[in-house]
């Protein structure tokens, strides 16, 4: 059976594994950025709260996507609790460190300019920082969503959702008839999703960022 017979006779499949995947990283992806705009805002005016932040989030990621599901599932169980604990803690330090970087690069003048005018400092975060501070942040969301892409496909280890349960099926049968065409299926649907879901980052940032911005 070659790959687009396979994909024929188990599209159902690999549509349901597919959507789990996407699903998953989409979820995580929304708690990782309120996570990590939080932590950026939290942080972003004391210099060393700002270094502490970004290497607090570069340790997790130095932490191997095995190891950490491995050392979450006897506190958590198996399937979606450390597939999701996981991919949120990997999905923080872009995020996190591009939210620091944008804030301390909005203009001063204008901050002052909106404290003149009688802006609280919630008012002048909601409505002039954090929409000046918008194009990095999404720069970070874009190449978290591409790391937590891949990582997902670890969650198979722990009987989570996604593709890598087709990968991981595929490698535990390694020489069976349709072995590498469920490798290749579940390979080539997260590079599809990850093309997808980058070019929907591309849209929001061309619908919600001015062209001054951009330019």
């Amino acid at each position: 059976m070659n790959f687009w017979e396979y994909l024929a006779n188990r599209h159902q499949q690999v549509l349901a594994d597919a959507y789990q995947h996407a699903s998953v990283v989409f979820q995580c992806m929304v708690m990782a950025t309120l996570l990590g705009v939080l932590i950026g805002v939290v942080t972003y005016r004391s210099e060393w709260a700002g270094n502490l932040a970004t290497t607090a989030t570069a340790t997790l990621l130095t932490i191997p996507a095995l190891a950490m599901i491995g050392l979450l599932i006897p506190v958590v169980g198996l399937g979606v609790p450390p597939t999701v604990i996981a991919l949120t803690l990997y999905g923080l330090l872009p995020i996190v460190r591009n939210a620091i970087v944008g804030l301390r690069g909005v203009d001063p003048s204008l901050v002052d300019a909106a404290e003149g005018i009688g802006m609280s400092r919630t008012a002048r975060l909601a409505r002039v920082e954090l929409p000046l501070a918008w194009p990095p942040i999404l720069t970070g969301i874009r190449v978290s969503t591409q790391m937590l892409m891949g990582i997902a496909a670890i969650a198979a280890y722990a009987s989570g959702p996604g593709l890598g349960n087709l990968i991981f099926r595929g490698i535990a049968s390694l020489g069976s008839e349709n072995a590498l065409n469920q490798v290749l299926a579940g390979t080539l649907g997260i590079i599809v999703l990850a093309l997808l879901f980058d070019a929907a980052y591309v849209l929001i940032g061309r619908l919600t960022i001015p062209g001054g911005i951009r330019a």
